[in-house]
């Protein structure tokens, strides 16, 4: 399966999205212009090599991508889920969040094999982290999706939590199943968490302040009735 669309509108534009994905198509297309040998040295010093960890590295990993595949397949997920996302932390603690996520999901790949030497790069994990916090922040979605079976076979709406945890059970299956070096699938697997984790303490922290300002306003009304009935004279 492979989502083409969500069935949410953005209520904003999603500027942050765009910037991200505008970044990683420059810092790819500057990829096509180096040499092999160029490429590699910049994989090693910019991609997080858990064998010789470098803090920034955390950062500069994200914009990096193997291949087209890779490139492409993630700006697509980040365009159909992200901007929802977006919407619902607004720009700036979205900016906040990715950048987080995604580190933590390379510490997840560091955590699996802390002494591999080969460089993990990709915005899968920060992308995998807002898969987590959409399936939590929208689980009536729909996604429209191509289905393939060797070749393609029809366009349908599959229900988001379906698609997203068919998706993330997958990453934990490949994760069990391979060694550390190779696809980051508990970067995969770790950063589609953290969204859970973020999206749940979202939804809590809006459902806690809504019911404040209900019961606030019921309040200030029931106070408000209760001052003018006091100052209604007898008749």
């Amino acid at each position: 399966m492979f989502p083409i669309s969500d069935v949410i509108p953005s209520r904003t534009r999603p500027v942050v999205t765009m910037a991200v994905i505008a970044l990683n198509t420059l810092v790819f297309l500057y990829q096509f212009t180096l040499s092999e040998d160029d490429l590699q040295r910049l994989v090693y010093a910019a991609g997080v090599v858990p064998g010789a960890f470098s803090l920034p590295d955390l950062v500069t990993s994200m914009f990096l991508h193997a291949d087209l595949v890779h490139f492409l397949g993630n700006m697509v997920f980040l365009w159909i889920f992200g901007d929802n996302v977006e919407d619902r932390l607004g720009h700036g603690r979205y900016v906040l969040f990715y950048l987080t996520a995604g580190s933590a999901a390379a510490m997840a790949q560091i955590v699996a094999a802390p002494l591999s030497d080969s460089p993990i790069i990709g915005a899968s994990g920060a992308i995998a982290a807002i898969m987590g916090a959409y399936f939590v922040l929208y689980p009536q979605s729909r996604v429209l999706t191509a289905v393939f079976l060797v070749i393609f076979l029809d366009v349908i709406e599959v229900p988001a939590v379906f698609f997203l945890g068919v998706w993330f059970l997958l990453q934990l299956v490949h994760a069990s199943m391979t060694p550390g070096d190779g696809i980051a699938f508990w970067a995969h697997a770790g950063g589609f968490v953290v969204g859970l984790v973020a999206g749940g303490w979202l939804r809590y922290r809006d459902r806690t302040l809504r019911h404040y300002w209900v019961r606030t306003e019921r309040d200030r009304h029931e106070t408000q009735g209760t001052r003018e009935t006091g100052k209604q004279s007898p008749s």
